[in-house]
Order: structure tokens, then C-alpha cells, then sequence
């Protein structure tokens, strides 16, 4: 049980995290950012927090101050939160620079652990691409670097193994979003050594069980799971449904933790990218890190309650 000394050391440090970010939705300080679940980066060692922040079709907004407004409230909550993982990419829009203006305008540039894309056909249009992404993203670094749905894979990851030489990327990868594409990945996994793989892995879309996941595994390659919702079609299945009392097992209180805790309880993945343009969802995401994690049996029910 938690001394006393340990709950006012806690709750000391709760109270300088309110008084650092003052503009913080107050519903962001109902948890702990330092007990936000993490996962090591087989390459490197170093820890991510398993939560993560997708910017597709949410961040794609202009740069103007209505606009940007309810984002900085996402990123604080998500950046003081104890989230690190952004996640962009050129093919979205205006999201790499709304990225980076939001992380300026917050001042929490530094606390981010940036992911973004190459989509690109031939070396120089990937290079061009790349310097693009850095000016978007108001950076001289990016910390993983991706190539994108797998265009142009063995040119664009030579590029980005120069960059990464030169010290210009820290991480590279590779990304789909399809289940269909899962064996191309493999493919691509089994001829290039990289640093993480991107992929779809949902209740819904388990193909990625099968192989993917334990490859990785079993290859010391991070994984990044995008489509957790499958463009909110899970969440619209339960959306009259209440939530099971059994959801307390892992101490999940919305359908949405659920869906993600089914994720993250599967010891391959490395973190999830859930995309959400209010900071109260924001929250709700990042409680899926806190507490406890699904067995295999519970899992298994998690994903029956969404059939």
C-alpha cells in the first residue's frame, strides 16, 4: 500500500503539472501522466507511452485561430497527459503544418516524439518531400520516418537510411493501412531492416494475429496501430449499448477504452494512434494506458461485445 509520504509526493507533483499548464482542460489532471503505460522500442530501448495521437482527416484544418483553437486543447491534453507520439504525414492535408504550428503554439515542441511519411515516387521527390516535412513541422529532426502505404519502399528507405545517418531521422519504418496489404508487408519486413511497421489492427480487423504481429515480435520491430476505431465504425455499433460491468476488470469506463485496451494488451504492439479532434476524447483515449490490461479470455470478450 502507498505510504503517505508517496501520496503527497504524488499528488505535489499534480499540482506543479496544473500550475505549468494552466490552460489545460481541467478534466486532463484526473490522471497520473507518469503512470501512462509504456513500451520499449526493440531497436533502441528507449520507452514511448503506448498512446499515441493520429492527425488524419482531424488536424487537416486551415491555419487560423478558430480553427486551431480546440486542437491546442488537444495537444495539451495529450502532451501533458504523458503522450509523446504525433503521428502525420504530407497526404493529410494541412496536418503536418497545423502539427507544427499547434506544438509552437503550445511550446511543447520538444516533449514530442514526431512520426511522419514519405509518399513519394524516385529519390528526389522523396528528398524534396522530406525537407518539405521538416519545414511543415518546424524542425530540424523528425523522429521516425515512414514510407507511406509501401510507394517506392526500397528507393525511399535507402533515402531515409541517409538521413538517418546524417542525423536527420532517428527511427524509419514502414506503413499500411489495408489488412490486404499485411503479406506485402511481411515481404517488405523480411528484405529491409527497419525500425517500426505502421499497420490496421482492430476488434474488427484481427488479420494482423495472424503473422504481423508476432514477426515483429519475434523480429524486435516497434509496431504502430492505426484504424483502432475503423473510422468510428466500431464506436457506432455500441453507441445505445451501455457499457458492460465487466469493463471494470481493467478499470475502463467508455467503449472507446475498451477498443484500445484491446489493443495495447497485445505484448507486440507498441503503441496505438487513435485520431480525435476534442480534447475531451483526448483524455478518454489516454485512460486507456492507465490501469490494468486485458487477459487473452477478456480480450476475447471485448471483441464479442462489438459483434
Amino acid at each position: 500500500m502507498p505510504s503517505r509520504r508517496h501520496f503527497i509526493q504524488r499528488s505535489a507533483s499534480l499540482l506543479a503539472l496544473a500550475a505549468a499548464a494552466p490552460l489545460l482542460p481541467r478534466f486532463a489532471f484526473a490522471l497520473d501522466p507518469t503512470q501512462l503505460l509504456q513500451r520499449v522500442i526493440p531497436s533502441s530501448g528507449e520507452a514511448l507511452p503506448v498512446i499515441g495521437l493520429g492527425t488524419s482527416r482531424t488536424f487537416d484544418v486551415r491555419i487560423e485561430d478558430d480553427s486551431l483553437e480546440p486542437l491546442e486543447d488537444v495537444i495539451r491534453t495529450f502532451i501533458n497527459g504523458g503522450g509523446r507520439l504525433i503521428d502525420t504525414a504530407p497526404s493529410y492535408g494541412n496536418s503536418e503544418q497545423v502539427t507544427g504550428a499547434l506544438l509552437e503554439r503550445t511550446s511543447t515542441e520538444a516533449k514530442a516524439f514526431l512520426a511522419s511519411k514519405i509518399s513519394a515516387t524516385g529519390r528526389e521527390r522523396g528528398l524534396q518531400q522530406f525537407e518539405a516535412s521538416l519545414r511543415a513541422l518546424q524542425t530540424e529532426r523528425i523522429d521516425l520516418m515512414q514510407v507511406h502505404n509501401l510507394q517506392d519502399t526500397r528507393t525511399q528507405l535507402a533515402l531515409l537510411r541517409e538521413l538517418k545517418e546524417q542525423g536527420k531521422v532517428r527511427y524509419i519504418g514502414v506503413t499500411h493501412y489495408r489488412e490486404s496489404a499485411h503479406d506485402d508487408l511481411l515481404d517488405a519486413l523480411a528484405r529491409e531492416k527497419v525500425d517500426f511497421v505502421q499497420f490496421n489492427y482492430s476488434v474488427g480487423e484481427r488479420n494482423a494475429e495472424k503473422r504481423l504481429l508476432p514477426y515483429c515480435a519475434d523480429h524486435g520491430i516497434a509496431t504502430l496501430i492505426n484504424r483502432p476505431f475503423q473510422r468510428g465504425e466500431l464506436l457506432a455499433r455500441v453507441k445505445d449499448k451501455p457499457l458492460p460491468s465487466w469493463a471494470m476488470e481493467v478499470d475502463a469506463n467508455s467503449w472507446a477504452q475498451l477498443l484500445l485496451n484491446f489493443i495495447i494488451a497485445h505484448p507486440a504492439v507498441t503503441a496505438v494512434i487513435p485520431a480525435t479532434s476534442k480534447p475531451r476524447y483526448m483524455a478518454d483515449n489516454l485512460k486507456a494506458g492507465h490501469g490494468r490490461i486485458a487477459d487473452a479470455a477478456l480480450r476475447e470478450k471485448i471483441a464479442q461485445a462489438f459483434n
